[in-house]
C-alpha cells in the first residue's frame, strides 16, 4: 500500500483518487450503514469537503482503499466550522450537542473525519496497516501547519487499535448511539508529539505527485 496527502488545490495531481475516496465513504457510510447524509448515486460529500480541507488516502495496485479527511479547529467556511464544533453549536442532525463538554477553537488542535477503510483491505494486520497509514498522512499534514494534537470521533474500539500501531488516544466526552446505525461513536483525542518517530520503522510508503514511493521517514 502507498500513502498520498493533498488539499483542494492538489487533487488533480492524482487522477481520479478524490473521486474515489468520495465513493468508498458513499459505498461504506451510505450503502452499508444508512446515514442519511448528502450523496447521489455515486459519492458522499458534505460540507466538510471545503478548502480547509486535506486528505489523506491509502491505495493498493494503484486503487483507492482508504481515506481520512483533516482541519484545523479553527477553520471555517461560510457558517460551518469543523465537525464536532457544529454538532456542538446544533447545527448537525444525529450527533448530539453534549458530544463534547465544549468545542475547542485552537490550531494547534485538528480533526480528523470521515475515516474509511475497503472491505478489500481483507486481514486484520492489513487494515491496522491501513489505518496506520491513513493517520500517518492526516498527522504530517497537521503537525506541517502546526498541530500538536488530534481529535476525532469514532466507535470505542478504535481507540484500542490507535494505541496498538502508535497512537495513544483518549476519549473526552461522553458516547452516545448513532441512531442510523445503531453504532456506539465517543470522541477523542491524542498528542502528535514522537508519534512520528515511533512509527518510522513500520513498512509504509508516501507516493509523491510525480507517483515515486518514498520511505514516509522523514
Amino acid at each position: 500500500m502507498e500513502n498520498i496527502t493533498f488539499n483542494l488545490t492538489e487533487l488533480h495531481k492524482y487522477g481520479t483518487a478524490f473521486f474515489d475516496y468520495l465513493a468508498l465513504r458513499k459505498q461504506f457510510f451510505v450503502d452499508q450503514l444508512g446515514w442519511d447524509i448528502p450523496h447521489d448515486d455515486e459519492v458522499e460529500m458534505d460540507q466538510y469537503d471545503n478548502p480547509k480541507a486535506f486528505y489523506s488516502l491509502a491505495l493498493k495496485d494503484g486503487k483507492v482503499v482508504g481515506g481520512m479527511r483533516t482541519m484545523a479547529t479553527t477553520a471555517q467556511w461560510g457558517s460551518h466550522t469543523y465537525m464536532l464544533r457544529d454538532a456542538v453549536d446544533g447545527k448537525l442532525i444525529g450527533i448530539p450537542q453534549d458530544i463534547l463538554p465544549e468545542a475547542e477553537i485552537d490550531p494547534n488542535i485538528w480533526e480528523a473525519t470521515r475515516i474509511v477503510i475497503s472491505d478489500e483491505v481483507g486481514t486484520h494486520k492489513e487494515r491496522s496497516q491501513c489505518l496506520g497509514m491513513l493517520l500517518d498522512g492526516v498527522c504530517r499534514q497537521a503537525e506541517a501547519h502546526g498541530a500538536t494534537e488530534i481529535m476525532a470521533l469514532c466507535p470505542p474500539v478504535f481507540a484500542r487499535t490507535m494505541r496498538t500501531i502508535g497512537y495513544p488516544v483518549y476519549p473526552i466526552g461522553e458516547p452516545y448511539v448513532n441512531a442510523h446505525d445503531n453504532r456506539k461513536y465517543v470522541a477523542m483525542k491524542g498528542k502528535l508529539a514522537g508519534i512520528t518517530a515511533k512509527r518510522q520503522s513500520q513498512d509504509a510508503k508516501v507516493l509523491r505527485p510525480d507517483f515515486g514511493a518514498q520511505s514516509s521517514a522523514a
